[in-house]
């Protein structure tokens, strides 16, 4: 009878398999479901998965909602707010980010240490945002995992496969790779979104001296294993300033006193790991 009732969920699943246009780009891509709505009940569904996988959220409300505040400004100016977006800052030490389908995004304490101010801050989220409402992880692993992630969304349907398929599913897509076009496309429509958040938009361009500067020190950077660097990423981000934000950049916010108060001072007086 499960057979059965996974053989038809399967059916239904490869009926809605199809393209759904990019907001940001216009163009069609791959989608295990053309329902922006399905990636919002995936994303409730594994975010618990991947948040313990991630050591689990900080337990400073203050930080969480300094950082819940500035994803949430960012958001109001995407292209689809509508997203169920939540933004949360976990344990582990790894120097990453990571988005869910639907708008559940989070920023890992090793990555937080790194950063310096709130402009930074909103770049990692912003890029992050865009790929939330570009669908990139949808599309990813539409591409990546194929038929199998059918039978896997079949059985995340099924009341005795539930829990099983969710923990599945949540670990492909935190190990989900974007493409280039995918992680330009994340920094330039970030960037935009930052700006009109009113955020000094240099913030990116210091993020990714960050993140590649952790890549040269450790032959290695979590965030790149994941979001492949593009060629040229800097050159192109600065040259994105130059020619559409130099005239506004006066009076943009980069808030280094907000974020060593709400983030780094707090950080200082936590546990190195999470009490159990």
């Amino acid at each position: 009878m499960h057979k059965f009732v996974l053989l038809l969920l399967v059916s239904g699943l490869c009926f809605s398999f199809g393209c759904a246009a990019n907001p940001i780009t216009g163009e069609d891509e791959l989608m295990l479901d053309r329902d922006y709505h399905h990636d919002i009940k995936l994303g409730k569904d594994i975010a618990p998965k991947v948040e313990k996988a991630l050591k689990g959220r900080i337990k400073d409300q203050v930080l969480q909602d300094y950082i819940n505040g500035v994803g949430h400004k960012i958001a109001r100016f995407s292209h689809n707010p509508d997203f169920d977006f939540n933004f949360v800052a976990v344990n582990d030490k790894s120097v990453n980010a990571i988005s869910l389908p639907g708008g559940c995004i989070f920023i890992t304490k090793g990555l937080l240490i790194k950063l310096e101010n709130e402009s930074q801050l909103a770049g990692v989220l912003a890029h992050e945002t865009v790929h939330v409402v570009a669908r990139d992880a949808e599309n990813m692993m539409s591409k990546q995992v194929g038929m199998s992630a059918l039978f896997i969304l079949a059985a995340s349907q099924a009341r005795t496969q539930g829990e099983v398929a969710a923990a599945n599913i949540a670990m492909q897509l935190v190990a989900v790779k974007y493409s280039r076009e995918d992680e330009r496309t994340a920094d330039l429509g970030g960037m935009d979104y930052m700006f009109r958040a009113g955020y000094n938009p240099n913030g990116m361009v210091e993020t990714m001296r960050i993140l590649q500067k952790e890549e040269e020190a450790n032959n290695s950077c979590d965030f790149f294993s994941t979001h492949p660097s593009p060629e040229n990423r800097i050159d192109y981000l600065r040259a994105r300033i130059q020619s559409h934000y130099l005239d506004g950049i006066a009076g943009t916010k980069t808030g280094e006193d907000e974020y060593r108060q709400n983030v780094l001072d707090r950080l200082k007086n936590l546990p190195d790991e999470p009490r159990r």
